[in-house]
């Protein structure tokens, strides 16, 4: 263990820096690639469609073994010829295992697991040839814990491949689906609570979402679990940007699954609601406005006033861009229907913000859409309307009595008679 010296044992702080300025330094470049003590060169081999086809299998392992020399290719001086002959090689594999047939013998995958080439690989997992009986042997806990840990990359080409062949491992390891899961899990939970970093976290979301969309019915407690332990939370998340289309896909399609979800899944989302930052909520809005388009209407009556108490809210955000997506749920027809079926419930909730910032708002695009909405409302119940109107106008009244009375009050108390 390396000694600390005397200023960082004061400051545990610069520890703390130093250690992630060094993660950071080593999470950059290849994910695979470590150096080697002596330099390895390559020698060309014969091409495969030259050589004998009693000879081509045998060829075959040799130039996946010769590609599993790896090379640091962010050097562009040393070991040129080397890497060269391995890029024509592996060019050629691919090529070869995608145009023939009986090429994946038992003898190769090992070689194939071991050189993760992750455009090879791909083709080796949708080979018709393709043998899973044979590959989890190789293709293991280990193995995907390895590919996972590879989604950290800051390279989003290699988080994409990496994405397509843990979603391919996924449909064709039946029995590693539920470490896979835990794992993702793991994952998110670390991200959450612990290091608030993992550049693939919206790869990992895009492979739930198709393997989410085919769960059996009815859904298991520790899918359950998953939504509202690590998704839920998810949404606190500094950088939810990065991957809040990915996550509210994830939401919507575990609410299309079962909409007994959805009551808990909005009190959640309530619950985690952004206080400070404005772009955090107006995706919220997004993903709750997504929510509303599959809700069932007995559901929507379990959540009405929670949500639109909080939709009042930012309606009367001074923020425009907030205040316009609240509004802009008035443009959806199957949101609309919900509010006029319960228009009730929900007309006393919004009156007092709508009627104010109608009046105070200051940018006017805000409020031609509260004029709108305004005029929605009274037409789905005029008498409501009006009696809300009335009992506004009466408050305020009231209140400005109430402060000239205090000031009146407060005068004759510092003025003299």
């Amino acid at each position: 263990m390396s000694a600390i010296s005397a200023s960082e044992k004061v400051d545990g702080f610069t520890r703390k820096s130093m250690r992630k300025a060094q993660k950071q330094r080593k999470s950059q470049g290849s994910s695979q690639y470590r150096t080697h003590s002596t330099p390895v060169e390559l020698s060309p081999l014969p091409q495969l469609k030259d050589a004998p086809s009693t000879e081509q299998q045998e060829l075959f392992t040799q130039k996946l073994q010769q590609c599993c020399m790896l090379f640091d290719f962010f050097d562009s001086v040393t070991d040129l010829k080397s890497k060269e002959i391995k890029r024509a090689t592996l060019n050629e594999l691919v090529d070869y295992v995608s145009t023939n047939r009986g090429v994946l013998v038992e003898s190769a995958y090992p070689e194939i697991t071991n050189m993760l080439v992750y455009e090879f690989l791909l083709r080796f997992l949708e080979n018709p040839d393709f043998q899973p009986s044979i590959a989890k042997r190789y293709i293991d806990q280990k193995f995907v814990q390895q590919l996972l840990e590879l989604f950290d990359s800051e390279d989003p080409r290699e988080r994409d491949f990496l994405k397509t062949i843990l979603h391919r491992i996924y449909g064709k390891f039946l029995g590693l689906r539920a470490f896979i899961r835990k794992q993702i899990n793991n994952i998110f939970l670390r991200f959450i609570y612990e290091t608030e970093h993992f550049n693939g976290v919206a790869e990992l979301l895009e492979i739930l979402g198709s393997i989410i969309n085919g769960f059996a019915l009815p859904l298991k407690a520790e899918h359950k679990q998953f939504l509202m332990k690590v998704l839920i939370p998810l949404h606190t998340a500094k950088g939810l940007a990065l991957f809040h289309a990915q996550l509210a896909y994830c939401v919507v399609q575990f609410l299309e699954k079962d909409p007994t979800l959805t009551e808990p899944v909005i009190r959640g989302l309530l619950k985690f609601w952004p206080k400070t930052c404005s772009q955090k909520e107006v995706m919220f809005l997004g993903e709750i406005e997504e929510i509303l388009d599959v809700i069932e209407p007995t559901q929507f009556k379990k959540i009405q006033e929670p949500l639109f108490k909080q939709i009042s809210k930012c309606v009367a955000n001074p923020h425009f861009q907030v205040a316009e997506r609240a509004l802009y749920f008035w443009n959806n027809e199957y949101i609309l229907s919900l509010i006029e079926e319960n228009i009730d419930k929900i007309l006393p909730i919004m009156f007092c913000s709508l009627y104010r910032i109608s009046k105070e708002h200051w940018n006017p695009t805000i409020v031609a859409l509260v004029y709108n909405v305004l005029k929605t409302l009274m037409e789905m119940n005029c008498t409501l309307f009006d009696e809300l109107t009335s009992s506004y106008k009466a408050d305020r009244q009231r209140l400005v009595t109430e402060k000239n009375c205090d000031s009146f009050l407060f005068l004759s108390y510092i003025l003299p008679l």
